[in-house]
């Protein structure tokens, strides 16, 4: 069972003249809920808009997540190379896929799919940043020489959209310790990180190895294929609490 109807209503009916207080310029609102059978399980799908970009953000829902507690959550960036076309360049895809399936398989969790593509520089960047790393960047090196961050993603839109489905505290799906201290920033209370284990192919090694080595990301390279296997989660220290709810 997931949300239940009169809880989708009150949502709904809450979020129809929402602004946030604390910052109006950027304030997630929910659009529609519906029911979405899928081939990872039964979900709820949960349309957002950001009233500062009109950019359209989705949290695929499994279960009843309404004022609960450590609820699993997979805050996953949209790539369209990736998620829709299957490019090896990358892992997007095979963490997506993982994080459905597993969900699908639990009581209660999430995916917020945010419209952050190429770690928040866009598609027409991304691209480009493709271009240099053909020519030898690596994906570091491919941003900075296009004038941007490394990563120039902010996880307060992903705080909002928990605050708007009152979801209390989460245990963060993700092996990037940058984005557990930006959502804790935006008063997320994470009371455990779960690591997502997609084992590496010879395509994506190096994309995998520059997080790695570059942007802190808490991987294991040294799996293949069969020695593969999930990690234990592992409880995130300096927790803060709050709903992330401008």
């Amino acid at each position: 069972m997931g949300i239940p109807k009169q809880t989708v209503d009150l949502l709904l009916r809450e979020n129809e003249h929402h602004v946030c207080p604390d910052a109006p310029e950027i304030c997630v609102q929910i659009r529609a809920i519906a029911e979405l059978p899928t081939r990872f399980g039964d979900y709820q799908v949960v349309a957002f808009q950001n009233n500062f970009d009109h950019k359209e953000h989705a949290a695929f829902v499994h279960g009843d997540v309404f004022e609960k507690e450590a609820i699993p959550v997979r805050i996953h960036s949209e790539c369209l190379t990736g998620d829709a076309i299957g490019s090896t360049r990358c892992d997007c895809r095979d963490q997506l896929i993982d994080t459905l399936e597993k969900i699908g398989k639990m009581e209660a969790g999430i995916v917020l799919y945010l419209r952050q593509e190429g770690r928040g520089i866009g598609f027409a960047n991304k691209i480009r940043a493709y271009q240099l790393q053909d020519a030898g960047a690596d994906t570091v090196e491919a941003n900075e020489m296009l004038g941007f961050r490394p990563d120039e993603r902010d996880y307060g839109i992903a705080a909002h959209m928990l605050g708007s489905l009152h979801v209390q505290s989460i245990k963060i799906m993700t092996n990037n310790p940058d984005k557990v201290r930006d959502l804790q920033i935006h008063g997320v209370t994470i009371v455990e990180r779960i690591p997502v284990v997609v084992p590496p192919t010879v395509r994506n090694f190096g994309y995998l190895e520059t997080k790695q080595k570059k942007m802190g990301h808490l991987l294991n390279l040294e799996q293949n294929d069969d020695e593969a296997s999930p990690s234990e989660p592992t409880m995130v220290e300096g927790s803060t609490s709050g709903s992330g709810r401008g």
